[in-house]
């Protein structure tokens, strides 16, 4: 089973899914790059 994979939109590297994504308690979701530290809060998602 393969691990998902997130390309920067920035830097163009790619990452697994689980080491830039972090939830937060609003079901919404915060996407950190360790490479360039490119940020983006509040991803909103969908329950279910």
């Amino acid at each position: 089973m393969q691990i998902p994979v997130v390309k920067c939109p920035i830097c163009k590297m790619d990452q697994e899914l689980h080491k830039v994504l972090t939830a937060q308690s609003n079901q919404n979701v915060i996407y950190i790059c360790p490479h360039c530290d490119y940020m983006v809060r509040n991803i909103e998602t969908k329950k279910g």
